[in-house]
């Protein structure tokens, strides 16, 4: 299945073994450990990870275990790094064109398994940079780590806000995808606009990752006539979370937020179906995927569904026509291990067109200046929905910061509304 990947990590060997060979005398000119490269004549001395031929990118996803599901966005990652060599590379900012060589190792979504990849992507491969590691527990379990050893580690796979919120204190740390606490004031301004005193049950993940979402919507609706009055959590480890869901069931609340992750949104969706209660349902965005999570729960048990979305739906028709969706999915079929119609894959294509855009506006060849173009970018990115573009600057550290409201009806997901935008103003909750 990661065939590739392995491959990917032959020629990961072979580069280190070159760059070993070749590194007595030279400085490392881009911080964290490893020998660098160049640096005589004038020249600009390059960060590990980095020659003139290539770049070495990793990352740590849950491969197996309960957030499986994610796993396509490594193979469609993978998929877009051989298409892009394919190609010829990337034409970094430098003048040179370089080659990518990705390392891909399991964490199956346990935090310890992600600082054990991390240190070995670090000090054993000499990445240049960690890019999309996945999720809020497991990239709060390295961040300290990638800072320290001042080692990028950019656009996470977890909307927590803490990432956008304290650039000062993690300077080699960025998110992409809106804030948890964004999405959630979009479904509370939707609750105060539409169902003005309805009362709430949530069921949440007990992490960093459902905490981020539930404060960020008891942020969304304070002072407002909106009550959460029922509350259930679950952890990663649970069977199941089909007890929790009839707990909030005898609520008899107006509404229902999922906030959970993909194996869990289709057991709580499909539970949900089964107790009799019918909510207006709110589906935290991650978790929106018709082939992973809502044909499992039955799509029956998904109709009328809201969610947020920030990227164009592959499974959505309205986009059947659309050059960027019928290159992606082409790209994906011919380079890929994965279901192009699964957001996901959409997801990493979006996350590789951010990261090879960022290196060619990257003028030397050093962590420094990777980190300097990652906090300067202006981006309109054809796969994100029209509207919606990745914006960095000064004092601005999310670089997504709208969203659009869509409802499962007919068995497909249609676009609500227009799109809703805090840019420059993402919500911190506490703030």
């Amino acid at each position: 299945m990661f065939g590739n990947i392995r491959r990917h990590r032959w020629l990961v060997l072979v580069m280190s073994l070159a760059l070993i060979a070749g590194a007595c005398g030279r400085d490392d000119g881009g911080g964290g450990t490893g020998a660098g490269s160049g640096g005589g004549d004038g020249e600009v001395a390059s960060s590990p990870g980095i020659t003139d031929t290539s770049i070495k990118i990793g990352a740590s996803y849950p491969l197996s275990g309960p957030a499986s599901g994610y796993a396509t966005i490594a193979r469609a990652l993978e998929a877009c790094v051989d298409w892009t060599n394919a190609e010829g590379g990337v034409d970094v900012g430098d003048g040179k064109t370089r080659d990518l060589e990705l390392t891909v190792y399991d964490d199956a979504y346990d935090p310890a398994k992600a600082v054990q990849n991390a240190k070995r992507l670090v000090e054993q491969d000499e990445v240049f940079a960690l890019v999309n590691p996945l999720g809020t527990p497991s990239n709060s379990a390295i961040v300290d780590y990638m800072n320290e050893q001042e080692v990028p580690h950019v656009f996470l796979a977890t909307g927590a806000s803490k990432w956008g919120a304290t650039p000062e204190e993690w300077p080699w740390t960025i998110g992409w995808q809106p804030a948890y606490s964004l999405e959630a004031a979009v479904y509370g301004e939707f609750l105060k606009e539409s169902h003005p005193g309805a009362t709430v049950a949530v069921l949440f993940q007990n992490d960093d990752y459902g905490e981020d979402y539930l404060s960020g919507f008891e942020s969304a609706i304070e002072g407002s006539d909106i009550e959460i009055i029922a509350r259930e959590s679950y952890e990663v480890a649970d069977p199941s979370v089909d007890s929790q869901v009839v707990n909030l069931a005898q609520s008899d609340a107006d509404v229902f937020f999922n906030i959970t992750t993909p194996k869990f949104a289709a057991q709580a969706i499909k539970a949900v179906g089964g107790t009799g209660w019918d909510p207006i349902h709110l589906l935290n965005s991650v978790s929106g995927s018709v082939e992973s999570v809502l044909k499992p729960a039955g799509l029956e048990n998904a109709e009328g569904i809201y969610s947020a979305l920030y990227l164009k739906e592959p499974s959505d028709a309205t986009w059947d026509d659309d050059e960027a969706m019928v290159e992606y999915k082409a790209l994906g079929e011919k380079y890929g291990d994965f279901n192009v119609e699964d957001p996901f894959g959409l997801f990493a294509f979006a996350i590789c067109d951010t990261m090879k855009k960022t290196l060619e506006n990257m003028e030397a060849p050093t962590r420094d200046a990777f980190m300097e173009s990652v906090h300067n970018l202006d981006l309109e990115l054809p796969l994100l929905l029209p509207g919606i573009n990745v914006k960095t600057g000064e004092g601005d550290a999310f670089p997504i910061e709208s969203m659009q409201l869509r409802q499962f009806t007919g068995g497909e997901w249609v676009i609500q509304g227009e799109i809703v935008s805090y840019e420059g103003a993402t919500p911190i909750p506490g703030e």
